[in-house]
């Protein structure tokens, strides 16, 4: 049976975004819902803090915009961990590129509304074809910063 949250902390309302905590750890947080209005209030945002092995963020971005072709390379810890990458289209489009293990490319495609473009392994780049295009950019975690994450493809 569904019970309403605690009083301390339970649920937080930050705009588009819900927050639900744990009753049991009141700082400990479950659950989000991220509503699709968020896109309207914001160019990016990190829904999802990077200690955490899911990671999302938003991001509406104009035509045009593109980034620099990179691959994700493994984090030499404890265990071997690769980070490995999601984009779904909310609005709009964006053309995928996608390379070999060689870092050639091997495969462009135009992902539109409700596309979803997910690399394990290999490299990527994502051209934005259309103003407000706005993805739901999911990757896994967590992240050290971009030199212990990345490597970019010439």
């Amino acid at each position: 049976m569904f019970q309403e949250a605690g009083p301390k902390r339970g649920v937080e309302y930050l705009m588009s975004v819900i927050e639900i905590y744990s009753k049991i750890e009141e700082d400990k947080l479950l659950h989000k819902i991220v509503k699709k209005s968020l896109f309207d209030e914001t160019s990016r945002l990190d829904v999802i803090e990077g200690d955490n092995f899911l990671q999302l963020a938003v991001l509406k971005m104009d035509e045009g915009k593109t980034f620099i072709p990179h691959k994700h390379i493994y984090k030499d810890f404890d265990d071997q961990i690769i980070a490995q990458e999601s984009w779904v289209v909310v609005r709009g489009s964006v053309e995928v590129i996608y390379y070999d293990l060689d870092d050639t490319i091997i495969y462009k495609e135009v992902i539109r509304e409700g596309d979803c473009s997910i690399t394990l392994f290999g490299g990527h780049n994502y051209k934005v074809l259309e103003n407000d295009t706005c993805v739901y950019e999911f990757k896994t975690g967590p992240y050290f910063g971009q030199k212990l994450d990345k490597q970019f493809i010439e």
